[in-house]
């Protein structure tokens, strides 16, 4: 299965519109979703304070400030072929 992780933090407006498009494409593409907190971590919190929310698909930076649901879409049709 497909692991998408969203780095993000609270009160980030573009961060909650990331989740909301990531959870409405997980009900017809599933996948692991991982949630990461920049403001739990002061390593990731320095990499990532201006790019929020960065997606990452396998552990791959994908997205950074919004999610492309078609290239998404695509990308997880892509990974669910046997390969």
């Amino acid at each position: 299965m497909v692991t998408i992780t969203i780095y993000s933090k609270k009160n980030c407006h573009l961060c909650d519109i990331a989740k909301e498009a990531l959870i409405k494409i997980r009900e017809e593409y599933p996948f692991s979703l991982i949630e990461v907190d920049i403001e739990k971590d002061k390593a990731i919190f320095e990499k990532y304070k201006y790019l929020i929310p960065v997606i990452e698909i396998d552990g791959e930076k994908t997205f950074t400030y919004k999610v492309n649901e078609t290239e998404l879409k695509n990308i997880l049709i892509f990974k669910s072929q046997p390969q």
